[in-house]
Order: structure tokens, then C-alpha cells, then sequence
């Protein structure tokens, strides 16, 4: 078990913990009520932690090493009936981008995310989660695939950005998020787009477009990382805790400006925490928000979707 650094209070009590139960298997001596006693604590102070986190510290929630990524959700919720498909039919098949078929019950789904490595060789075979230009085209053709056969579209969404490379520059990066956005406001069947980690500039964007954006509890949502956005105001990373703050990226932060529409609780300790936990909470999530959006025509699905984002950015002043 990996600790972030302000977790380090529940790593010491986890570890006088299991101390005292050692001490209580190896030997005669009764360690029930102490036991109980560090038990008690430790609760209490997981409570006291992850209730008052601050914008920088679910920013680094969300990079937890051990958080589920896009392929974990899949399995979890399609099980074996989860069918990839790849490339773009352009170029090549982009790794960060995972895509294809899949069952939640007898309901199929198109479903598009980016993926993230486990370890430093699926990092660099994932590209860490960035897509280049095909990845975006695939998605867009998968989605496009999805409205031809009326199957609702998943996207889920956890990269630090589109892959900013002068070759993903030459094959037309812009172009492809701008294309997918577009696409994506009046594409007829529904949309649902699940934040589970990073959500970053563009290159979240570029899947991001849905009828309705839940967003798990410890993520963030924003044009630029707390780090870029520190390098660019002060010349320095030092900052990135106040440009977390100022920047507004957490899910009560876009829930508040009505730029997500629900946020999916997590377990104490995050979503790596409790795996099973998080990945029934996003499937009643999906599926509820399904039923909703079933309902609706595809005439209703795209001006809904329109107005949606049409309206996004107003203010009174």
C-alpha cells in the first residue's frame, strides 16, 4: 500500500495496528481493548483527513498509483463481454485510448476511455494516458459506429492531456479534439461521460462532450494542470497548491458552476481504497443516468445537449 504524503498519520496508526495484533497472535497478552482503541482512532482520523482535503491534495487523490484506471472499470462492469476495437483507420491504433462493445446487464454500450500505465513499460506503452490525434479519430469512429446501430456511448475520462508532441502537432491534434467536440454535441444516441481521475485541457475534452458528466469525488476537471498553470504565472511549480485552489478544479468546484451534473461519492480512502465499492457506484450511476436519458428522442438527446453547453459560462453580474 503506496501513502500520499498528508496520509502518513493513517500509516502509522495501520502499522501500530498491526504491531498489536501481532503482539496479540504471538503471545498470551490480551490486546482486544487496545486494539479497539487504535481501531477507533485510526477511523476518526481517516474521517478527519479525507473529509477536509484541499483542491491539491484530490489532486494527488486522483494520481494515486494504486486508483483504478479505464481497463479496471471495464472489466469491473462488462465483464467478459467487453470486445475492443482498435485503430482509426487512418493511421494507426493509439494505445491511451481504449475502445469497443460491452454489456451492463442486457444494455449494450460503446464505450471510449484513456488509458494510464501500471508500471514504467505500460506507461510508455500507454503513452501515460495522452492521446495523439488517432486516438481522438478512433474514439470519434467508435462513437460514430455506436449512433449508426442506436448503442448509447460510455466515455471515460483520466489523462493529464492530449499528448502535446510535434508529431501528434504535424497530424493534426486541434483539429481532432475540435472535430470530436463537435461530433460529439449532435451525435443521436446518448452520451454519458464519467470523470475517474484526470480530466486535463483538451485531451479530456476531446471525449468529454455528454448529455450528462458525472465525476467521481476525488478528481479534477480543468483547461490546465495546478503545475502548468503555476510554471506559467510564477515561473516556479512551488505554487501549484494555490493555482489548485484558484482554478477551481474539483467536482463540488464543477458542480457549483453547473459544468458536471453529479458527483459519485467515494469510499474513505479514495476509490483505490475500495475498488469493488467505487466501481457498483458508478455502475448504479451509469445505469440511472441511462434510464433518464433512454427516454428522450435523439432530436430531444441533441437540443438538450446544445442548449446544455450553449449555456455553460453565463453569469449575472
Amino acid at each position: 500500500m503506496e501513502y500520499l504524503e498528508f496520509e502518513l498519520p493513517i500509516k502509522e496508526l495501520e502499522e501500530q495496528l498491526e504491531k498489536c495484533k501481532l503482539i496479540g497472535e504471538e503471545s498470551s497478552v490480551d490486546v482486544t481493548e487496545t486494539s479497539a482503541q487504535i481501531e477507533k482512532k485510526l477511523a476518526a482520523t481517516k474521517t478527519d483527513i479525507y473529509k477536509n482535503l484541499t483542491p491539491w491534495q484530490r489532486v494527488q487523490m486522483s494520481r494515486h498509483p494504486n486508483r483504478p484506471y479505464t481497463l479496471d472499470y471495464i472489466h469491473a462492469l462488462f465483464g467478459d463481454s467487453f470486445l475492443e476495437l482498435h485503430g482509426d483507420r487512418n493511421f494507426k491504433d493509439d494505445k491511451a485510448m481504449i475502445g469497443g462493445l460491452g454489456k451492463i446487464g442486457d444494455q449494450s454500450f460503446m464505450i471510449v476511455g484513456q488509458q494510464k500505465g501500471y508500471n514504467t513499460k505500460t506507461r510508455q506503452y500507454r503513452n501515460f494516458g495522452m492521446a495523439n490525434p488517432e486516438g481522438y479519430r478512433k474514439a470519434l469512429r467508435l462513437m460514430k459506429s455506436a449512433e449508426k446501430f442506436g448503442i448509447p456511448v460510455i466515455t471515460l475520462i483520466d489523462t493529464p492531456g492530449a499528448y502535446p508532441g510535434l508529431e501528434a502537432e504535424e497530424r493534426g491534434q486541434g483539429e481532432a479534439i475540435a472535430r470530436n467536440i463537435l461530433e460529439m454535441t449532435r451525435l443521436k444516441v446518448p452520451i454519458i461521460t464519467v470523470i475517474i481521475g484526470e480530466g486535463a485541457s483538451g485531451g479530456a475534452l476531446g471525449i468529454g462532450v455528454g448529455d450528462k458528466v458525472l465525476m467521481l469525488e476525488n478528481t479534477w476537471y480543468s483547461v490546465i494542470s495546478p503545475e502548468s498553470c503555476s510554471s506559467i504565472l510564477w515561473r516556479s511549480w512551488e505554487y501549484k497548491e494555490q493555482a489548485a485552489s484558484a482554478l477551481k478544479l474539483t467536482a463540488k468546484d464543477m458542480q457549483g458552476m453547473k459544468l458536471v451534473d453529479e458527483i459519485i461519492k467515494e469510499p474513505i480512502g479514495g476509490a483505490h481504497s475500495n475498488r469493488a465499492e467505487t466501481f457498483l457506484a458508478v455502475k448504479k450511476a451509469i445505469e440511472t443516468t441511462y434510464a433518464k436519458l433512454s427516454k428522450l428522442s435523439s432530436t430531444d438527446l441533441v437540443n438538450a445537449r446544445m442548449d446544455k453547453y450553449s449555456n455553460m459560462g453565463e453569469f449575472k453580474d
